[in-house]
């Protein structure tokens, strides 16, 4: 629990009621909490205008019981099928689990869950146990057009399992979890798509133990979802995780796959490389289940080398320098940090206070030397790889970023933010019982479009007063990056979803791909054709009518596919 000097808020501390919307709402554990610390609320007081009596009564906590009172409009023989492929127990009509399928983790279904909304819920969720039961449950659907919607690990932000149409949601992490096969010759792993990030980890990591193997190995792939998120939505969605400057994306890693689909089965080969037409890998990767269902995936694996991962973090004296030594890294052909994170002056700020740099002797060391605040930028990573390989790489990054003007601060603040790598999202809840928001949007960038992606929309994001907004880069690139844009605010719902459309309007017109790894999903299709344009989206539409031609395959918006095209406002 976070300490105070003076006033602390009565953060969240309690695990929520079993069957409550809280307790779908709620990230991660229900054990598990996270308040802000004494130098982050008292910013926040700061910047909303809001006092201690602000925080002394909570808004909406969707604390009640979810109503077992939502129809289904499935027919009693439809039920009786079903119920014959995957077994009674494997079949729920209840809306409580109704709802928990449907929901994900972005900031509206949160505030849906507070306002004990429930709307775009399954009639049904079955709990597959087979590859098998899938392609029965995906035949019979087509026959009698139900649609189907699919959850690994529901951590979508892009709302990109709702149930819009109704029909059945697979939960597919339930029983459909399980190691398919690992081939050491050949460094691979195939998994069946419910399996979640840390049993994935957990066999590579132990598998001298568990499989025989020689010697122990990673995924590579840990997004900050990564202890809640599974393979198959990480493949779907095209995801990231925050190691992916070393390991690649999830479509670097994704050797072959199975899917099952309205007109039959889908499989590729486990070549390393081809060169046998357009890459039906690349085409499912990213469908986001409009064409089918993702059953069995084939994954590289990596050398499990925890002792090579060298921390480090530096203070630059301003965004354009920090973002001239990060192009300058990416493109000197030595190997790039595994992580490698570089906030603007707004997050460094913040950063500076919740990792708990600001107040130490590095704190009073960056202020002798001239590093000023809301002008200086922290940059904060470590390597992965064989031992040779990561010391040169550090060695290297190192001459750049002094040539640039850095300081050293040692791998304090990378040890800080590696506490809350995975635990930040647990905030979210605490701080929204007073009725402020922590969402995130990001996009991609090149290294010439950065500076006016950024302050292009930066200054839509503090157009609003009383607005916190921290950019960061990740997942760098040779030819560019990742931003990530962090939005703390008092808001409601209904201007949240404003708020969000007019950053994903700046995107368009700044040039900034609209996603870089959470998807697309129902929130974000309108936008999608703008971003592609037209030709490369009907090449889209026409796989969608070839695999699904009957549009049962997560319906109401996925991709823009039957959804409304966005009029831009700017």
């Amino acid at each position: 629990m976070s300490k105070y000097k003076d006033f602390r808020p009565d953060w969240e501390h309690k695990e929520p009621p079993k069957g409550s919307f809280r307790s779908i709402m709620k990230w991660g554990s229900p054990k598990e909490y996270k308040a802000p610390n004494e130098r982050l609320f008292k910013l926040m007081k700061d910047v909303f205008h809001l006092t201690d009596d602000d925080f002394k009564k909570k808004t909406e906590e969707g604390l009640n019981q979810v109503p077992d009172n939502v129809p289904v409009n499935l027919t009693e023989d439809q039920i009786k099928a079903l119920t014959e492929i995957v077994g009674k127990k494997n079949i729920h009509i209840d809306t409580y689990n109704r709802l928990r399928v449907s929901y994900g983790k972005t900031m509206i279904d949160l505030m849906r869950l507070r306002k004990e909304i429930v709307e775009n819920i399954p009639d049904a969720v079955l709990y597959p146990e087979s590859k098998e039961q899938i392609n029965k449950i995906v035949a019979y659907c087509s026959e009698q057009k139900i649609p189907i919607y699919c959850k690994a690990g529901g951590s979508t932000v892009t709302r990109g399992m709702e149930a819009v149409k109704g029909g059945l949601s697979l939960d597919l992490a339930v029983n459909f979890n399980k190691l398919v096969s690992f081939n050491e010759k050949n460094q691979t792993i195939t998994v069946e798509s419910g399996i979640q990030g840390p049993e994935l980890e957990a066999i590579l990591n132990n598998a001298p133990e568990r499989l025989g193997a020689k010697e122990r190995y990673t995924c590579g792939h840990f997004p900050q979802s990564y202890e809640y998120s599974g393979v198959g939505g990480w493949v779907v969605t095209r995801g990231a995780g925050q190691n992916s400057s070393y390991y690649g994306k999830i479509e670097d890693i994704v050797i072959c796959q199975d899917y099952s689909t309205p007109v039959g089965e889908i499989s590729t080969k486990d070549y390393p490389a081809a060169a046998i037409g357009p890459s039906i890998d690349q085409i499912m990767i990213g469908s986001e289940g409009a064409f089918g269902i993702l059953t069995h995936v084939t994954l590289k694996v990596f050398k499990y080398r925890p002792e090579n991962h060298l921390r480090f973090s530096y203070i630059f004296p301003n965004w354009e320098d920090a973002q001239a030594a990060a192009r300058e890294i990416t493109q000197g052909e030595f190997g790039i940090p595994s992580v490698f994170r570089l906030s603007d002056p707004e997050e460094t700020s913040l950063m500076l206070k919740l990792y708990n740099v600001e107040g130490t002797k590095l704190g009073t060391l960056m202020e002798k030397r001239g590093y000023k605040q809301n002008e200086r930028c922290l940059f904060l990573g470590f390597t992965d790889g064989e031992k040779g390989f990561v010391k040169n790489m550090k060695k290297r990054l190192h001459k750049i970023c002094k040539n640039h003007g850095a300081m050293y601060l040692t791998g304090y603040p990378t040890k800080q933010w590696e506490k809350g790598r995975f635990r930040d999202p647990y905030m979210r809840d605490a701080v929204q019982d007073y009725g402020v928001i922590i969402d995130t949007m990001e996009c991609t960038v090149t290294w010439d479009s950065m500076p006016k992606v950024h302050s292009g929309v930066r200054k839509f994001c503090k157009a609003r007063p009383e607005t916190i907004c921290m950019t960061h880069m990740s997942h760098v690139y040779p030819q560019g990056a990742n931003l990530y844009f962090i939005i703390i605010a008092k808001m409601g719902m209904e201007e949240y979803i404003e708020y969000q459309k007019g950053i994903l309007d700046n995107y368009i017109t700044y040039g900034a791909g609209i996603s870089h790894h959470h998807g697309v999903g129902k929130s974000f299709g309108p936008w999608l054709e703008h971003d592609i344009g037209k030709n490369c989206y009907d090449v889209i539409r026409l796989l969608k009518n070839h695999f699904d031609p009957d549009n049962i395959m997560n319906p109401g918006g996925t991709l823009g596919l039957d959804g409304s095209k966005r009029e831009l406002t700017y």
